[in-house]
């Protein structure tokens, strides 16, 4: 037994194979090469405050013996993330509620994929082998992770995939700067219109960013949303859970630099285009988003 953590293990021969799915089959690349999921794979790197939820693999399966993420073949029309949740509470008991997506990072070879969908959860749980395809599960300390024999895929993966844990982007977004940048009659009714844009901003939320737009790796995030309001729009008062709602005391700008504080704030991303509060947002760290992309964005969402 490893003595950085304890591993819940599968009795051999007890539990069952489960049926096949729609994707589960192999896919050949031109090179020769097999991967299994007829419609690509995807695997739930899962994080608590116990560690990072690791399979350790049957000796049958494709690169058996090895520990990765619990996962497998997604089904025809599933996405990656849904099949990434289906999968990991098949294998392990992985409670769909209570997760909350961080990122996605993408290997695309063409004919097939592999998505990594990370996730966070606040409860620790005992993870439960659900099937013969694990031998073992274990919440692994993250500095731990590296000295186990991984999957060949997550072995090459992972030194992308763990700085990238210790990010925490937000999205932070000066109310009365966007809401000012569309001539929708916002004039008419301030805490109105700042409740429109709280609820577009809770749909961003479900659909999260892709990377590139928040100067991060990998392919999409999930940052944490604060809508900074001022004046008559602090009376608004959305049904928003997933966005953090700033009401300023005093103004707005002054709210921002304060939550920026004086110290560099690489993973904030202010949404504004007054550039005297970006020039002072950009030297503190943060980087800024035009109102107008931001718009176009929850458009698209």
């Amino acid at each position: 037994m490893n003595a950085d953590f304890e591993s819940v293990t599968a009795e051999p021969g007890v539990l069952p194979r489960r049926p096949l799915g729609s994707g589960d089959e192999w896919v050949e690349l031109p090179d020769g090469r097999r991967f299994w999921g007829r419609f690509g794979a995807a695997g739930l790197l899962l994080s608590s405050p116990a560690g990072i939820l690791l399979q350790h693999r049957a000796g049958y399966s494709h690169f058996g013996d090895t520990w990765g993420l619990p996962g497998g073949a997604r089904h025809e029309d599933e996405s990656a993330i849904a099949g990434a949740i289906r999968e990991s509470g098949e294998e392990a008991g992985v409670p769909s509620e209570g997760l909350r997506l961080r990122f996605t990072s993408r290997l695309d070879l063409g004919p097939w994929s592999y998505t990594t969908v990370a996730a966070t959860i606040r409860s620790v749980f005992d993870p439960v082998i659900g099937d013969a395809e694990s031998a073992a599960l274990a919440w692994v300390p993250p500095h731990a992770v590296a000295g186990l024999p991984l999957h060949p895929g997550f072995a090459e993966a992972w030194p992308r995939l763990r700085p990238a844990l210790e990010a925490r982007p937000v999205l932070l977004v000066d109310g009365a700067n966007v809401v000012g940048s569309r001539p929708d009659g916002w004039w008419k009714d301030r805490a109105a219109a700042a409740t429109r844009l709280a609820e577009a901003l809770q749909r961003l939320a479900g659909v999260g960013v892709p990377a590139t737009e928040l100067g991060l790796p990998l392919e999409h995030w999930w940052p944490q949303i604060r809508l900074v309001l001022e004046g008559e729009a602090r009376a608004a008062d959305p049904a928003t859970p997933d966005v953090v709602i700033e009401r300023a005391h005093d103004d707005g700008d002054s709210a921002i630099l304060d939550y920026l504080g004086g110290e560099p704030a690489p993973d904030a991303v202010l949404v504004t285009a007054d550039r005297a509060l970006a020039a002072e947002a950009e030297r503190r760290g943060a980087r800024i988003m035009g109102p107008g992309r931001l718009l176009a964005l929850l458009d698209a969402s």
